[in-house]
């Protein structure tokens, strides 16, 4: 039987650890972001919801965004009836932490990452408005899909969206590293 050594898993471990570090680390930093602003919404809450509410109208759902003032939440109203609230679980921050938590312990630091990074955000950030949009018709139009679409359907996709990023992280990564 062929002996194992600790060296062959040297770099597994190494990603995991500055991997694991960074999500502590950038989740403790939003952490302290999100109560800064309690018992309000956050303003990356109120952008996602206010860019949700421009997504519904733009086909053709008369809706507003509205800001509580005793929770930290943000509604989205249709015909005086709040129909969604997002909170800040709801904003795609902590799936934007996974995302780059994964792309800078991958490593090393290359100028690909000064692009890359920014359009996985936005690509993380135009998916999440999807989703509060879609679960603002689900809610609508069928209240008792709720709470499978909100907890399991829509967060599935969100995370494969990121796997699919990080897939062509790894890929842009190996091209890179077979030109050096």
């Amino acid at each position: 039987m062929a002996s194992i050594s600790l060296k062959e898993f040297k770099p597994t471990i190494f990603f995991l650890v500055k991997f694991v570090g960074l999500y502590v680390v950038l989740n403790l930093l939003y952490g302290f972001y999100i109560t800064s602003y309690h018992p309000n919404p956050d303003p990356i809450t109120i952008l996602a919801s206010n860019n949700s509410a421009f997504v519904l109208r733009v086909f053709g759902t008369d809706v507003v965004a509205v800001d509580s003032l005793k929770k930290p939440t943000t509604s989205l109203v249709c015909d005086g009836k709040n129909i969604v609230s997002v909170y800040e679980g709801c904003n795609g921050v902590n799936v934007v932490i996974v995302f780059l938590a994964f792309i800078i312990a991958f490593g090393p630091f290359t100028k690909r990452m000064l692009w890359f990074i920014p359009l996985g955000i936005l690509c993380i950030h135009l998916i999440n408005l999807g989703r509060i949009s879609l679960l603002f018709w689900v809610s609508n139009s069928m209240p008792k899909y709720m709470y499978f679409t909100h907890k399991y359907l829509f967060t599935a996709i969100i995370y494969v969206a990121v796997l699919i990023l990080w897939v062509w992280w790894v890929r842009i990564s190996s091209a890179d590293k077979k030109q050096s």
